[in-house]
């Protein structure tokens, strides 16, 4: 194996560990999390073959990006790899405009935290495609059932590194596949035919795997709606991966979430959560997330589904 190392600037306001476990996307494979020595490990396919790349923080704020891979990278890999870790751990986004506001709108101080600790970076994929099929597995089913659906679609469908790592499968790998398959083998269970179909589409161009980030928010909400697969909660929670915060995406975890944080005895009505966090605008399903999940990373090893 060839290794090289990468060393990427970041904002003032990034913070590499909040990002990392901003949810559970970061014990999804093929990312894989290493809680002692605060580093994300994530599988890349690459055009000319597959890498892993170990993220982790320098002391100077730096993001230090260790490379292994079969064969020496050329220049275009380097430069592939730099542009898929920016877009994973979104450092070329800007909170400003964000903590500007919710300084602006938060007027008991609640979230005055938030800047303070950098918070507002959501951990994605390399591609909307592998956002939008790990959605769908985490639909009606428990984090354990997720995580094996996804380990099972990765171990058995993706083009492997070495004996260990795999690569996340392409629309076209996923598409070859058949839902008997996937409900039989990896337990997909109902979602086996609506990711064969999303894979299909997304490998024909019937469905446009780029341009999701060029559209305004209601016209990438109708369209998740109107995936095979994809309801409310998944389309609000994607959005949140595009950059777009409109929707509070409530449920079943959400809602007595909220109510536990709240010090609530019981669980409110939908319509009392939205009014909670309607005063955010745009931002609310943001800081929704953030209000939710500040007791993650309240001790040295915090612990997140």
């Amino acid at each position: 194996m060839n290794q090289r190392t990468m060393i990427l600037n970041m904002p003032p306001d990034f913070s590499f560990w909040r990002t990392v476990l901003s949810h559970g996307w970061c014990t999804l494979q093929p990312f894989f999390l290493d809680r002692r020595r605060r580093r994300l490990l994530r599988v890349l396919q690459l055009d000319s073959q597959p890498v892993l790349a170990e993220m982790r923080e320098q002391r100077d704020g730096k993001v230090r990006v260790g490379l292994c891979s079969p064969d020496p990278l050329a220049g275009r890999d380097r430069k592939a790899v730099k542009a898929a870790v920016a877009h994973i751990l979104r450092s070329e986004e800007s909170l400003g405009e964000f903590h500007r506001e919710l300084a602006r709108r938060d007027r008991r101080g609640r979230f005055a935290w938030v800047p303070r600790a950098k918070a507002g970076r959501l951990l994605r994929a390399p591609s909307f495609f592998e956002d939008m099929v790990k959605m769908i597995c985490t639909t009606n089913c428990s984090w354990k059932a997720t995580q094996r659906m996804v380990t099972g679609m990765v171990q058995k469908l993706g083009t492997r590194l070495d004996s260990d790592y795999c690569c996340f499968p392409s629309p076209e790998q996923l598409a070859g596949s058949t839902a008997g398959f996937l409900s039989r083998e990896i337990g997909c269970g109902y979602r086996s035919g609506y990711l064969i179909e999303l894979a299909e589409r997304v490998a024909t161009g019937r469905l446009p795997s780029a341009d999701w980030v060029d559209l305004t928010g209601e016209e990438a909400h109708s369209r998740l709606l109107a995936t095979k697969g994809i309801g409310p909660y998944a389309a609000g929670n994607l959005l949140k991966l595009l950059g777009r915060y409109d929707h509070l995406s409530l449920d079943s975890w959400v809602r007595p979430r909220f109510a536990a944080v709240h010090g609530l005895k019981r669980v409110p009505k939908d319509s009392a959560i939205e009014r909670h966090y309607r005063p955010f605008g745009r931002w609310q399903g943001l800081v929704l997330w953030l209000d939710l999940t500040r007791d993650w990373f309240e001790d040295e090893d915090p612990q997140i589904p």
